[in-house]
């Protein structure tokens, strides 16, 4: 099935094409109207005729979240504040948050592709979607809410948590597709069964996940425990949002939406664009969006391209299921968490060293965070009532910076593990996806 088969199914030419006119397009309009690009382009002696096929888009600029921090809020925005109808952000390091704007033509265009979406991993406008996505200034909750209501599905805004209410409305309503994150699906799932309920009673037939790393292990573990088949989504807010790339019903790579996006992969260290095949850092451009449109964004998200054409007849390139960050942000639960913000809270409290481990780890189908942090000398031998207080306040800390629960471990001086410029090891990562 295809939710809009002219364009999935463009021939490759007719799409290169038109992604070169896009190009050209949005190039013009980011050095006229974007200050921060247009200095870009003069550092580099460019100018936007310099741009007459798509392998030109090499010689260009990199866009990164260092960028969009720098130019907080809005300093990216190619059209005055009135033109923009939304404003979605993700969070930073410095606890102020990338932002980013959308035009009422975004988000149609945003709707589009993710009815698209939908359709490709299964649903279809007879479809009742239970969406566990957050709503909110994430991008995941109202992303899928607009796309599910373009296909004509009826659309179920839950948002997250309440497990007993989600299981609820899944059977009540008879909810046919799932969308949250691939953690959540399987706790469902052991909620389910512990419920006594046979997923096989509901009318549930299509999950699609993202939001955070997960592997096709965890996909069989997922499809079992549910009765469905699960899909891989993904997005970025930086971009769209989620509907960026999916999956469709061969499982095999998730097509992104070239007629919106292009795509590049480039070696981390060199910058170099790789091949297709080759796996590196996911590099994409926007060539429709109007809000904030992002030349050569690095994601710093580790695939790489399969341009081997698919068995669902759609000519998008595909991306492999992703490998991992080339930067140091961790994705718990859904939400992207810096060792920076947490050593900001440590150091603002002022009663413990500023060493401290991040130990992720997986139990049963959820992610945790422990925390373990140093005590300074004074506080070393104070009494353990005082030290409990402490703990208490730091986990609130850390919970109104980062939006999770973390578990505080506080540990004696010197005792956390060095490396050998003396700064502590400061990501433990245990969970095996």
């Amino acid at each position: 099935m295809y939710w809009n088969k002219s364009c999935e199914c463009m021939p490759r030419e007719k799409l290169q094409e038109l992604q070169l006119e896009r190009l050209k397009e949005m190039v013009n309009r980011i050095y006229h109207d974007v200050p921060f690009y247009r200095n870009k382009f003069q550092e580099a002696g460019l100018v936007p005729e310099d741009v007459q096929e798509l392998s030109d888009l090499q010689k260009l600029p990199f866009t990164t979240k260092v960028d969009l921090r720098d130019n907080y809020p809005y300093g990216l925005f190619a059209v005055p504040l009135e033109k923009i109808v939304r404003i979605h952000a993700s969070s930073g390091t410095t606890g102020k948050p990338t932002v980013v704007g959308y035009t009422r033509k975004d988000i149609t265009i945003w709707a589009e592709i993710m009815a698209r979406s939908l359709v490709a991993a299964g649903a279809d406008s007879h479809s009742v979607v239970q969406n566990a996505y957050g709503y909110g200034l994430f991008t995941g909750g109202l992303g899928v809410h607009y796309g599910a209501e373009m296909l004509g599905a009826s659309i179920i805004p839950i948002s997250g948590g309440n497990t007993d209410k989600q299981i609820m409305i899944m059977k009540d309503f008879g909810t046919t597709v799932l969308t949250c994150t691939p953690s959540y699906a399987i706790y469902l799932g052991d909620a389910l069964k512990k419920k006594g309920i046979d997923p096989e009673s509901l009318k549930l037939k299509v999950g699609v996940f993202g939001a955070e790393p997960w592997s096709d292990s965890m996909r069989k573990e997922i499809e079992k425990k549910l009765k469905i088949k699960a899909h891989d989504i993904y997005g970025l807010s930086e971009i769209m949002g989620p509907s960026v790339a999916i999956e469709c019903e061969a499982q095999n790579g998730l097509h992104i939406w070239e007629d919106h996006f292009i795509p590049e992969i480039i070696d981390p260290v060199t910058l170099k664009v790789l091949p297709y095949g080759e796996q590196g850092e996911l590099v994409i451009t926007t060539i429709t969006k109007e809000g904030i449109p992002l030349l050569r964004y690095q994601t710093h998200d580790i695939t790489s391209i399969n341009p081997e054409p698919c068995g669902c007849g759609r000519t998008h390139l595909r991306i492999n299921r992703l490998q991992g960050r080339t930067d140091d942000m961790l994705i718990i639960r859904g939400v992207n968490v810096f060792p920076t913000q947490i050593e900001s809270v440590l150091l603002e409290l002022g009663e413990v060293e500023p060493h401290y481990q991040l130990i992720v780890r997986r139990e049963g189908s959820l992610d945790t965070l422990e925390i373990k942090v140093e005590l300074s000398e004074e506080m070393f031998s104070d009494k353990i009532s005082n030290l409990e207080k402490l703990e208490k306040r730091i986990a609130l800390r850390i919970h109104s910076t980062i939006g999770i629960n973390a578990k505080i471990a506080l540990v004696e001086p010197g005792s956390l593990p060095r490396a050998e410029g003396g700064k502590s090891q400061r990501v433990l990562d245990l969970r095996k996806i």
